[in-house]
C-alpha cells in the first residue's frame, strides 16, 4: 500500500514532460492516473484534450467520475511557452499563451472542482488540485512577458481556490518549477544563439543544473496524498535555489 492507492487523478499534459513523470509516478504509488494531452500518438494509453476546449473538459471529467466513481485530484501539467519585449509581442500571440497557460488552468480546475463537490469526503478531505506556475510567475525575467504574466495569474488563481473550497475538503497548490530539463526547456535553449544564456540560466539555479521532470513528480505525488493534508494555498519554488536570491560570485572567490 501505498500514499496514492486507488487514488484517481487527472494529469494534463501527460504526454511528455512534467505531466508524463507525474503520470508515471502515480501509477508506481498505486493510483489510477488518466493522462490527457493535445498531442497523441496512436496507440498511447492518453486522452486527446484540448486544455482550452471546456466542453471537451467538461465531457472528460463527467466520463471519468462515471467510469471511476470519483476524481481524487488532478495535476494540470499542461502549457506552452511564449513572450517577448512587450513592444514586440504581437496581440494574438499575448492571447495563446494566456489562453492555454491561465484561461485553461480555470476551466480544468473549474470542472475538476464541480465533480469534487459532488463527491463524499474521504477522512475529510475531497481531493487536491495541483497546478503547474513557474518560478517565473513568483518573479520576473528579461523577455518573460506573456508567460510570466500567466503563470503569476495561476499561482493567485490556486490561492483562491484554496480560500473558497477548503471549508469543502477541497486542497490546492502551485508547484512553481526551475527550469526543467523537458522538450519545451530544449526547444527555448537549442536556438541559435542561447549558449549563453542557458549557461547563465543554469548559473542561477545554486545546484548549478536545471532540474528533471521527476524531481517535480515526487512534489505532485506529496501533494496530492493524505501526507499534504495541512498543506493548501501554497506556491512551492522546487528551483535548486533559483529564487533563493542572486549569486554574485563572492564566495567563489572565497573558494566555495
Amino acid at each position: 500500500m501505498t500514499e496514492l492507492t486507488g487514488k484517481v487523478v487527472l494529469v494534463t499534459g501527460g504526454a511528455s514532460g512534467i505531466g508524463q513523470a507525474t503520470a508515471d509516478l502515480i501509477e508506481e504509488e498505486g493510483g489510477v492516473a488518466i493522462r490527457a494531452d493535445v498531442t497523441v500518438t496512436n496507440g498511447s494509453p492518453v486522452e486527446r484534450l484540448d486544455v482550452t476546449d471546456e466542453a471537451g473538459v467538461a465531457g472528460l471529467l463527467e466520463r471519468i467520475t462515471r467510469e471511476h466513481g470519483r476524481v481524487d485530484g488532478v495535476v494540470h501539467a499542461a502549457g506552452v511557452a511564449g513572450g517577448g519585449p512587450v513592444h514586440l509581442l504581437d496581440q494574438d500571440e499575448w492571447q495563446r499563451v494566456i489562453n492555454v497557460n491561465l484561461t485553461a488552468t480555470f476551466v480544468v480546475c473549474k470542472h475538476v472542482i464541480t465533480r469534487m463537490l459532488e463527491q463524499e469526503p474521504i477522512d475529510g478531505q475531497r481531493g487536491s488540485i495541483v497546478t503547474l506556475a513557474s518560478i517565473e510567475g513568483l518573479e520576473g525575467t528579461a523577455g518573460g512577458s506573456a508567460y510570466n504574466a500567466s503563470k503569476g495569474g495561476v499561482v493567485l488563481l490556486t490561492k483562491n481556490i484554496a480560500i473558497d473550497y477548503g471549508r469543502q475538503g477541497i486542497r490546492a497548490n502551485a508547484i512553481c518549477p526551475g527550469f526543467i530539463e523537458t522538450q519545451m526547456t530544449d526547444g527555448i535553449f537549442g536556438m541559435e544563439g542561447m549558449e549563453a544564456v542557458r549557461n547563465s540560466v543554469i548559473h542561477e539555479h545554486k545546484l548549478r543544473r536545471m532540474g528533471h521532470p521527476r524531481e517535480i513528480a515526487n512534489v505532485a505525488s506529496f501533494l496530492l496524498s493524505p501526507a499534504a493534508s495541512f498543506v493548501s494555498g501554497q506556491a512551492i519554488a522546487v528551483d535548486g535555489a533559483y529564487t533563493a536570491g542572486r549569486d554574485h560570485g563572492v564566495t567563489e572567490l572565497m573558494g566555495l
